[in-house]
């Protein structure tokens, strides 16, 4: 009666070895193929020449297939280990009529950016009665969710009812928005025209937006409305977004001078930033209560990130909007690196035409051709000393960390030939140490 071959006897030939690791230990293996009841019941027998080449060829075929099957396995494996690479994800951490919008607009004319400008403006018109701090966690957790392209968190937000893509906030700054797969009017690598924009593509579904999201490599979200930069440390950390922070700070004379031109525009916005205080201000000392808390509170984000982990400092990136406009080709070039984007060279044209206009520009809101560097002087001949002066009180700290110079009379003020930009302060040193 014929016996089964034992596992280590004659009867079973060695055809690959693998390693594999169980626990903490290696274990090397073998792949044995048995060899064919037959060739071992006649292995006493004078066998044909042409009979042994055959059987050989089949154990040789087996062995073969045997190894076949164990690298399509390893295959399955390291397909079902390996990671897509996860999109980019940039905040643009400013404050209004800082030259965020701008700024919103060289990442949102990228080829390969989803952009969206200020998406927690729907919240705080949602709680107009309430305060920055109060709304911090729900404006986080609806950035977390753009950010993931989930745009369902607007339902909160928004009246039920079919919607169109042009519910959102200034949703006609995203050339995304303008472009397939949202809108096929516009070609997706073109600069495109918000106003042309605006009439043609703002009929299409609300479900374009997560659609168009989720056909980008960058997603980008420019937002004013945080205050701290505590409440974004759970993102920082968060395994499901690559986030990375541009923090955009500009002088704070030329913020006031902005503000003052688009106070109506601002003025929900202010409210829910005085809060409870704005009842004992008096009207005039107002403005000046709102700088004070926004002047404080980008301070407050550039100590925090000095305290992060090195790992973690490398996601921030800041920029004053003073140096963007004087070398706007080179700040942006090292934006685009640092977002892991690549400076076209359409986009090289259009950045040097739309900072080198004429003019201050012709819409507080809109990102046109406009001497960017006399926007970023005009508050020297506009604004009076006073008013100047009682600011820089109330900004001072912020403005000596971030290297804007105090003038101390009206002649410097006036003075356009008086650099008022440090290259000495904290803010070189941050970029020198990190």
């Amino acid at each position: 009666m014929f016996r089964p071959p034992r596992r280590d006897g004659p009867h079973w030939i060695v055809v690959a070895h693998t390693e594999e690791m169980h626990c903490c230990n290696k274990w090397k293996r073998e792949i044995l193929v048995p060899l064919p009841h037959k060739v071992f019941h006649f292995s006493t027998m004078a066998l044909p020449r042409k009979v042994k080449l055959l059987l050989l060829f089949l154990v040789s075929q087996m062995a073969i297939l045997a190894l076949l099957i164990h690298s399509y396995r390893n295959h399955l494996n390291s397909l079902s280990t390996r990671e897509e690479p996860k999109p980019m994800h940039v905040l643009v951490l400013s404050s209004w009529r800082s030259g965020s919008s701008f700024v919103g607009q060289l990442f949102g004319q990228h080829p390969d950016v989803f952009y969206l400008m200020e998406p927690a403006w729907h919240v705080w018109m949602t709680f107009t009665e309430s305060t920055p701090w109060s709304l911090h966690m729900a404006v986080r957790d609806l950035i977390r969710s753009v950010f993931l392209c989930d745009m369902s968190v607007f339902d909160a937000y928004m009246k039920p009812g079919p919607r169109t893509q042009s519910s959102l906030f200034q949703w006609e700054t995203s050339r995304a928005l303008c472009s397939p797969p949202a809108c096929n009017v516009f070609p997706r690598d073109t600069i495109i025209s918000q106003a042309h924009c605006k009439v043609l593509c703002k009929k299409q579904p609300f479900e374009v937006v997560e659609k168009s999201c989720r056909n980008y490599s960058h997603v980008v979200l420019k937002e004013v409305r945080f205050f701290n930069l505590q409440v974004l440390y759970p993102l920082l950390r968060d395994p499901s977004l690559n986030l990375h922070i541009v923090h955009l700070v500009r002088d704070p004379r030329a913020v006031f001078r902005s503000r003052e031109r688009t106070a109506m525009e601002l003025i929900i916005d202010s409210r829910i930033v005085m809060g409870q205080d704005r009842q004992k201000l008096k009207e005039e000392e107002q403005p000046y209560h709102v700088m004070q808390t926004i002047c404080h509170s980008q301070l407050e984000i550039y100590k925090a990130v000095q305290s992060l982990p090195k790992a973690l400092r490398r996601r921030y990136l800041l920029m004053r909007y003073e140096d963007l406009v004087q070398d706007p080709l080179a700040e942006t070039a090292r934006m685009y690196k640092y977002a892991g984007l690549k400076f076209l060279p359409h986009l090289q044209t259009w950045v040097h035409n739309i900072t080198r206009g004429k003019g201050i520009g012709t819409h507080a809101f809109h990102t046109n051709s406009r001497n960017a560097l006399n926007v970023s002087q005009a508050w020297r001949w506009s604004l009076p000393y006073g008013k100047v002066s009682q600011l820089q009180e109330v900004c001072r700290d912020t403005m000596n960390l971030l290297g804007y110079r105090l003038v101390r009379s009206e002649q410097e003020q006036r003075n356009l030939s008086l650099d008022l930009l440090s290259t000495q302060s904290l803010f070189r040193q941050f970029y020198q140490e990190g």
